[in-house]
């Protein structure tokens, strides 16, 4: 056998290995985000404040990161009218204590309605940053249906919408 043959199911096995490796990877933060959801949901169904943080979001949206399970409570600013281009959801602008805004996009084709949504009053969330221009945007504040993306939720008024 010539030494060269030798090296292609060598070179296949470890291309296997490095693909299982970032497979492995790839599953385990899935997992880590999921435990992480549902930490936060068990913290906000106990009546305790959300762990996530004005910090964390301000330094997303200095940073310009999208794709960021991020939790954190603000003040109802505006209440906006409802997408109903794909599918619908319901939209309105959070103010953090620092005084940083988000739009919060909730689809209530997959979760409720927040029911009696008022300006002014508090309301916690956690779901997936997305940066932009104007302070960035909390959407997947509901379960997955297909299982495969870290489910978020709102909290208003003792009631938990997901």
């Amino acid at each position: 056998m010539k030494p060269r043959s030798k090296m292609k199911p060598l070179l296949a096995l470890l291309i296997f290995a490095l693909g299982l490796g970032v497979l492995n990877s790839v599953n385990t933060q899935q997992l880590l985000e999921s435990d992480a959801a549902q930490a936060q949901l068990q913290l906000a169904s106990e009546g305790s404040s959300v762990a996530g943080s004005d910090v964390l979001i301000a330094e997303a949206f200095r940073d310009g990161q999208s794709n960021v399970q991020l939790g954190g409570e603000g003040r109802v600013l505006r209440i906006l009218p409802d997408d109903n281009e794909g599918s619908r959801h319901q939209k309105f602008l959070l103010e953090l204590d620092s005084g940083h805004t988000l739009l919060i996009a909730h689809n209530i084709d997959l979760a409720p309605r927040v029911e009696n949504l008022r300006e002014g009053e508090r309301l916690e969330f956690y779901g997936e940053y997305e940066w932009n221009q104007k302070g960035g945007v909390i959407h997947w504040t509901h379960h997955d249906p297909r299982g495969q993306h870290p489910g978020g939720w709102l909290k208003y008024e003792g009631r938990i919408y997901k």
